[in-house]
């Protein structure tokens, strides 16, 4: 008699249960991708839509940012409670341009990285550790692109005023550098920061403090996503962020004017839209796939970063290079040649917080991509308003 070979039972009991398995992983995985559409799309109407009283600047004073595991180490305050710098700003609402200045009560040693192929500077070769680097008076964001440099004879001018500047044995010479954003294809490009605008800005920063995150002083003209054109880029602006490690203090001001597409937390927040601006576009995809070869170099992310550490010189170009790594996580691309991205590293006077500068570096990596965030979430307006902009 033939005996027909069964079938192992065990063997079939493992087949089912890999079945059984395998379905309802691509059950889950297809409510997991449905959930991120979800979140996506969320965040996409959340970016192009918000109430008018956000275009002026919002205080976001009372904003706590978690750092999810680290929260047990890293605390978050307000970048106001920074001690040793004053923040001021004044710019054209109309024309859709602004300043503005961070002002150093005590003038403080800074470094700088240039790390895109369009920057429009003053005075940031003086922050090489290979100079004679002197103290800054202040510091200074703007929108005009090359133009907008105008606006650092007025700071000068308002520090001198005011009796803050290098002793020459001649005359006070206020330490001023400066950084610009490229927004002249947004609001008025015939209308940029001058004498009179730094000036005003500076003369805010030394009667009060006002770090006012979205489209107020340099963030004014602040746009996102550009591969494409303006008419699928989105609003930006100025962001703040600030946190305590211990007796550490770290804090990051950015205008983010990036070529590029910003992420939080791996989720696309704003950048390059569809041509009906109901969905999000890869700029990273566009460019490699359009390959552009007429790319202006019209766009700028300008961060600075201020500690309460004291550090060399050399040991804050450091800290301005290991903190544009939040940049890079946040910002895709980033450091193109379209771009002018620079990032800013300040040791402010009166800190005396000794640490390693790798610390200081990786902790302001994380406070710069809440400060990016900070910048899109505060800046978001109505699509019409954008449009009418552009």
């Amino acid at each position: 008699m033939e005996i027909k070979n069964r079938p192992n039972r065990n063997e079939a009991s493992h087949t089912g249960k890999t079945l059984l398995e395998q379905r309802l992983l691509e059950k889950y995985k297809n409510v997991a991708f449905a959930a991120i559409l979800l979140f996506g799309a969320c965040v996409f109407s959340a970016c192009s839509k918000n109430d008018n009283k956000k275009a002026l600047g919002v205080d976001t004073t009372n904003r706590v940012d978690k750092y999810k595991d680290m929260d047990s180490l890293v605390e978050s305050q307000p970048f106001s409670k920074l001690q040793g710098v004053s923040v001021g700003n004044a710019q054209d609402n109309d024309a859709k341009t602004g300043v503005t200045v961070f002002f150093f009560p005590k003038a403080s040693m800074a470094s700088a990285v240039v790390l895109g192929g369009g920057p429009a500077s003053r005075e940031v070769p003086l922050l090489d550790p290979q100079r004679n680097t002197q103290p800054l008076n202040a510091l200074v964001f703007s929108g005009g692109s090359a133009y907008g440099l105008a606006a650092s004879d007025g700071v000068a001018n308002c520090l001198e005023e005011h009796g803050h500047g290098y002793d020459t044995g001649f005359g006070l010479v206020p330490i001023v550098c400066q950084s610009c954003i490229f927004d002249l294809s947004y609001g008025k490009g015939n209308v940029r920061p001058d004498r009179e605008m730094g000036y005003k800005a500076c003369q805010s920063a030394i009667t009060g403090n006002t770090p006012l995150s979205g489209n107020v002083g340099a963030g004014t003209g602040a746009t996102v996503g550009k591969p494409g054109g303006m008419a699928l880029a989105q609003k930006s602006g100025i962001g703040y962020a600030a946190a305590r490690l211990g007796k550490l203090e770290v804090g990051v001001a950015v205008v983010v004017n990036a070529l590029g597409d910003i992420f939080q937390d791996g989720v696309k927040i704003a950048g390059m839209t569809t041509a009906d601006r109901k969905g999000f576009v890869s700029a990273e995809h566009a460019l490699l796939k359009n390959q552009y070869s007429d790319l202006i170099a019209g766009n700028t992310t300008i961060a600075a970063v201020f500690t309460n550490a004291r550090l060399s010189v050399a040991d804050l170009q450091k800290v301005a290079n290991i903190a544009s790594t939040g940049m890079a996580r946040c910002i895709r691309p980033v450091f193109t040649m379209a771009d002018g991205d620079t990032v800013y590293a300040i040791s402010l006077s009166g800190g005396d917080v000794q640490t390693d500068v790798n610390t200081i570096g990786v902790l302001a990596s994380l406070v710069m991509e809440k400060a990016i965030a900070d910048a899109i979430l505060s800046s978001k307006i109505p699509d019409e308003e954008y449009l009418a902009n552009i």
